[in-house]
């Protein structure tokens, strides 16, 4: 299993090793212990599993306020999505940048999304599944939106049309006026 950087700070792809033969493949998708090696120490109590039947359907951009902050461990499991994160800790150098990953059933990469980013995908085929880990359980209390086609932030989805949104995710709030308590050193 592999750690690879990425563009934001605190962000990682994971690259599991994969042993396949004429029967299919074998990996391990999570190893508490190989996580550690890699300096990656995560308490995940909760596992979520989400089917985007159409093609162009647009999760996002999500996250929970502190303190049900949630750290994600994502992967798609049938299909393929575009999966985007930005980072909202105050006083982080790369405070409101973004960064988008491919991530499909074929390439089996899982993206580490810490505390303190937004987090969204779009599906780029029919049938897609995403299942992540997460750190802390779900609260409606804290759970908010940011709507995913914000100027602020400027996302190159690489959308041609409307994409299938939520009610949630139609009515999300903009960068500017999204509660934010996130603080970069306190957020990891």
């Amino acid at each position: 299993m592999k750690k690879i950087k990425t563009t934001l700070q605190d962000t990682y792809i994971i690259e599991p090793t994969v042993f396949g033969d004429r029967r299919g493949f074998f990996m391990e998708s999570y190893n508490k212990e190989t996580f550690k090696k890699l300096g990656i120490d995560i308490e995940f109590v909760q596992d979520n599993h989400s089917l985007s039947e159409t093609k162009g359907t647009l999760r996002g951009l999500h996250y929970q306020l502190e303190p049900k902050a949630q750290t994600k461990l994502v992967r798609c499991t049938r299909g393929a999505i575009l999966d985007v994160i930005v980072d909202i800790r105050k006083g982080s150098p790369t405070f409101g940048k973004w960064e988008a990953f491919e991530l499909t059933a074929e390439n089996k990469k899982q993206l580490l999304v810490p505390k303190g980013f937004l987090h969204g995908f779009y599906t780029l085929e029919e049938n897609s599944e995403v299942q992540y880990k997460v750190d802390e359980y779900y609260s409606a209390e804290c759970d908010r939106s940011v709507k995913w086609d914000d100027s602020t932030l400027n996302i190159d989805w690489q959308i041609s049309a409307i994409p299938v949104l939520s009610k949630k995710d139609e009515d999300a709030v903009s960068f500017a006026k999204m509660e934010n308590n996130f603080d970069y050193g306190e957020a990891k």
